[in-house]
């Protein structure tokens, strides 16, 4: 079976570093994108098998990239969205819009893969 791949869309370089070191040590195949727009651009040419994506990201939020991938794609791949702002409002938004998990800054890096893991198993096996 060839390796899942993972687009992180992360503007904080350190932390996309750090994640995509530890997804890759799991197996994964990962992007790494910094804005909003490159994320738009690359899920149009070609869906990866699941999305991290911060909410606060330049041009494009994590939020209205849901929506796109949700509402314009008409995709149900995996996207667990990441933020440092996790408020009720920003939570609530991006799960009523379809995003499948939501984790809060500073999260553990082995509770995201186990997210990730899950829901491209329950994606992929359903």
């Amino acid at each position: 079976m060839e390796p899942r791949t993972v687009l992180l869309a992360e503007d904080d370089a350190m932390l996309a570093s750090l994640l995509k070191y530890r997804l890759e040590k799991e197996g994964y195949l990962v992007s790494v994108m910094e804005d909003g727009q490159q994320v738009k651009k690359a899920i149009t040419q070609q869906l990866p098998d699941a999305i991290i994506c911060d909410i606060m990201m330049p041009y494009i939020s994590g939020i209205e990239l849901v929506d796109y991938l949700r509402n314009h794609l008409k995709s149900d791949i995996p996207m667990i969205l990441i933020s440092s702002a996790s408020n009720e409002e920003n939570v609530v938004s991006a799960l009523e819009l379809g995003a499948n998990d939501f984790l809060a800054k500073p999260m553990s890096p082995a509770e995201l893969l186990v997210r990730v893991s899950r829901e491209i198993n329950r994606y992929y096996c359903t």
